[in-house]
């Protein structure tokens, strides 16, 4: 037990600033994102403080299970640099007697990352969208452009030319309304006002001394309407307003709605195999916890003679292996190529293979020089001649 409690200690500092940092990485994306809210919409800090925690359960199913991984080899890396591992060996203590303070914290860490998948990321996706929408919704005259054709009205294409920044006025207004499939309508405008509509989700623009210019496509024919006061309401478009006034997406479903769907769904499209790769993502995705920290203990405990930087390359290069067979295995279950349940569970078996058998060549004493294979393999690919 104090050799199990030795080697659980060396693995939480590594983790948790490996925690950190890859959640700085992760992050620079989204906050680009909300950069551009807050320059549109002119938010303030604590709408983009809440911002990025939203988008933290969708982050952390990724961010942990790398963690895990580069903790369990920084780990293994300071006792096999530092002779600890040879040491024990040489008292009769069998490398297979590292494993279970591994696996009990990959465990701790898959319980909270299905914990993430199941509870933590439909809900910071729901809590995310609807924050945006009420940014788009209550500035929506802030981050109005001018010149600009915007699209965040359903089935409307709005232009305005001028924005009077004293009253608010808008200037020369052009409108492209295609929510009828039978008729097609333009409105122009010389001047307009916004203002709230019926319901959270609609603005209302009253147009004033306009031409409105309707045609219908069955009988091919058009009609021309001037007015000198016109109210027109607009509904926000549910990807640019970021929400859904219809049915949930699949990732924001929680885990007794995929059931629900899955066991209800008529035919097998596009959206029941995305529900069912979200069905058994909250499940792959924890338990590569697990496969990563069994093939993280060989690779360190293999390398006596690499650095902390060299170990780090080698951990990110494995979880760069497993990121692309996860990908390749998403796009076959999303196409229906492959079952979803191979798709999303083949790189953790392949990952925790590997690890199983290189754990059982380092229990043999047969290493694998993981560097000379790098160098074998890097000396090849520069001998391969390149076309001009």
């Amino acid at each position: 037990m104090i050799l199990h409690r030795y080697i659980f200690a060396e693995m939480i500092p590594p983790f948790a600033l490996n925690l950190v940092f890859f959640i700085f990485v992760f992050m620079m994306r989204q906050i680009l994102e909300i950069t551009d809210l807050i320059v549109n919409y002119q938010v303030g800090g604590v709408v983009f403080l809440l911002m990025l925690f939203y988008s933290l359960p969708y982050f952390f199913v990724y961010i942990i299970p790398m963690s895990v991984m580069m903790a369990v080899l920084l780990a293994f890396l300071r006792l096999s640099n530092d002779s600890e591992i040879v040491a024990l060996k040489a008292g009769g203590i069998s490398v297979y007697r590292f494993m279970p303070p591994v696996l009990v914290f990959g465990l701790i860490c898959a319980l909270f990352t299905g914990f993430m998948t199941v509870y933590g990321m439909p809900w910071g996706r729901s809590a995310y969208k609807q924050l945006a929408f009420e940014v788009v919704r209550s500035n929506f005259n802030v981050g109005l452009k001018e010149r600009r054709f915007n699209d965040s009205f359903d089935g409307v294409m709005f232009y305005v030319n001028n924005i009077d920044p004293a009253s608010g006025a808008l200037m020369d207004i052009f409108i492209d309304d295609h929510r009828s499939e039978e008729t097609r309508i333009a409105v122009t405008a010389p001047r307009g006002f916004m203002f709230q509509g019926e319901t959270q989700a609609s603005i209302n623009l009253r147009l004033q001394d306009g031409v409105i210019n309707q045609v219908d496509l069955a009988d091919r024919s058009a009609h021309l309407i001037r007015f000198d006061a016109y109210d027109l309401q607009l509904d926000f478009n549910d990807a640019a307003a970021g929400t859904s006034k219809g049915r949930r997406n699949e990732k924001e479903m929680h885990f007794s709605e995929l059931k629900a769907y899955l066991a209800s769904a008529e035919e097998q499209d596009k959206r029941y195999y995305s529900a069912l790769i979200e069905f058994h993502r909250k499940f792959s995705l924890p338990f590569a916890c697990i496969a990563l920290a069994v093939l993280a203990v060989p690779l360190g405990a293999q390398a006596q003679t690499t650095r902390r930087s060299a170990g780090l390359g080698i951990g990110l290069m494995a979880f760069l292996i497993y990121y692309l067979l996860l990908s390749a295995g998403l796009v076959l279950g999303e196409t229906g190529l492959a079952p979803p349940v191979i798709g999303l569970w083949a790189p953790n078996v392949i990952m925790g293979g590997a690890g199983i058998w290189l754990l059982i060549r380092t229990g043999h004493d047969r290493p694998l020089d993981l560097l000379s294979v790098f160098r074998r393999t890097t000396a090849i690919i520069l001998r391969i001649p390149r076309k001009s």
